[in-house]
């Protein structure tokens, strides 16, 4: 299972430095779902030590004004999602009463914590940690977050206290098929969709507290192909469902998004489409897990009502002309099939073995077809393809000044591999590589000949 990582601490200590450390960008995700403000950024890490959700959190003052209450209360919830803790203090303040407070918090949450103790650029790590041994959550790890100097010991320590600590249910051998995550806003109707696949009156699962930053494998069987639906909020009977807002954890999406081989998207035809679904599916292709979209909800419409839904999906989402998308009701399980069968389909796609071979004549003709533009008065060269990965496919293409091909000329490579092979659904990713030059850097270098020619030839210009 994927683990879920809170960064925690008072305000300017280095969370979000150490955040954009372990995620490898300064453009942190930032998870706009109803009930969540932006103190809350969520993120994915892989690093030597392992991959994990890490979860950054505003910095808790210790004020009582409603803004630091607000933000306390987001720092709770993260800490509630988290199978573990980052306890960020800084060396050159030494151990202080926010800090103390913090830890006490800490504490009465149960959750595993490794302290970290950032700032520590120059200092023996033994000195600069002593003052923190006082807290009583075990070695203070000292850290440099803006240089990365021991980071690589801390999150060895925090993966080696989430696997020691994972519950049962994450260490059960997953059941095997394809592996769908059903993800979508609150309300969307994943749970009904599901429901709807096993059977409405079979019990699955119960979301109970201290289940919900785990995802939920559900075994599942139709037409002969084994599956295995990912949920991300919770299935149960529809009796048992008390009121009509499904609960929602960030991290469970994450998580379900990162362990899929395809993912469903549900989008809500009578809400539109909103800056959530956009996001969410957008993080879906950068991730690059292959896809399917279900419109759900679409009974009950009217035709005008539904053509301003499909003008408004074409305009919201152009760069998904690649994904199989249906319109469903989960309620009446009208075209749930064809969804799944999407999913599936987009699945394989991912998981597709393009020869080389063949590859490099898909090239070669899309290169016919509409040759590359002309660079600095020299006509760029693609020579070659082969296949460079999978899920997602990745097409690694060699030739000369590649660094120069335009974005354009990009995607029209992308779409010519996509219909040779029927690839639908899975994001595709074009992978450039220049050829060493053998001459670059040298002076044009003459055979003998052609410097004996090259002499005489100035021998009788002088002489003229």
């Amino acid at each position: 299972m994927l683990p879920a990582i809170a960064l925690v601490g008072r305000p300017n200590v280095g969370k979000s430095t150490l955040f954009n450390r372990l995620t490898g960008t300064r453009d942190a995700l930032v998870a706009d779902y109803p009930g969540l403000t932006r103190d809350r950024l969520y993120g994915y890490s892989r690093t030597e030590a392992g991959a994990a959700v890490v979860i950054d959190t505003g910095g808790l003052s210790g004020a009582g004004d409603a803004i630091s209450e607000l933000m306390a209360r987001q720092v709770q919830l993260a800490v509630d999602e988290a199978d573990a803790v980052v306890f960020i203090v800084e060396a050159g303040t030494g151990l202080t009463p926010g800090d103390e407070a913090i830890a006490e918090l800490l504490r009465r949450s149960g959750k595993s914590v490794v302290v970290a103790v950032n700032k520590a650029e120059g200092q023996p790590r033994e000195e600069s940690a002593a003052e923190f041994w006082s807290l009583g959550m075990g070695e203070p790890y000292s850290i440099s977050a803006t240089r990365g100097d021991r980071v690589s010991e801390l999150l060895s320590a925090v993966f080696e206290l989430c696997a020691g600590e994972g519950s049962a249910e994450a260490r059960a051998p997953t059941p095997v098929g394809t592996r769908i995550a059903v993800v979508g806003r609150p309300n969307v109707g994943k749970s009904t969709l599901i429901n709807r696949y096993l059977g409405e009156d079979r019990l699955v699962a119960v979301d109970e507290a201290g289940t919900t930053r785990d995802s939920i494998y559900v075994p599942f069987e139709s037409n002969g192909h084994k599956y295995v639906l990912i949920d991300t909020a919770g299935i149960r009977r529809r009796a048992k469902v008390a009121g009509s807002i499904e609960k929602f954890s960030v991290v469970k999406s994450l998580k379900a998004i990162e362990e899929a081989d395809a993912v469903m998207v549900l989008l809500d035809a009578r809400e539109g489409i909103a800056e959530q679904d956009v996001s969410l599916i957008g993080l879906v292709l950068e991730r690059g897990r292959a896809l399917a979209v279900g419109i759900n909800k679409w009974d009950g419409l009217s035709n005008a009502e539904r053509k301003v839904i499909l003008k408004e999906l074409d305009r919201r989402l152009p760069f998904l002309d690649f994904v199989e998308r249906h319109t469903i009701s989960a309620k009446h399980g009208s075209n749930i099939y064809d969804l799944l069968a999407s999913a599936q389909k987009a699945a394989e796609c991912a998981f597709a073995e393009l020869p080389t071979s063949r590859l490099s004549q898909v090239l070669n003709d899309a290169v016919e077809a509409h040759p590359p533009p002309v660079v600095r008065g020299r006509r760029i060269k693609l020579s070659y393809a082969h296949q460079g990965g999978r899920n997602p496919p990745v097409i690694v293409i060699h030739g000369n000044q590649t660094e120069r091909l335009p974005g354009s000329y990009r995607r029209y490579l992308a779409n010519a591999v996509r219909k040779a092979f029927g690839l639908t659904g899975t994001p595709l990713r074009i992978e450039l590589v220049t050829g060493r030059n053998p001459f670059a850097g040298k002076r044009n270098r003459l055979t003998p000949r052609q410097a004996r020619r090259r002499q005489r030839v100035r021998s009788r210009g002088k002489r003229g």
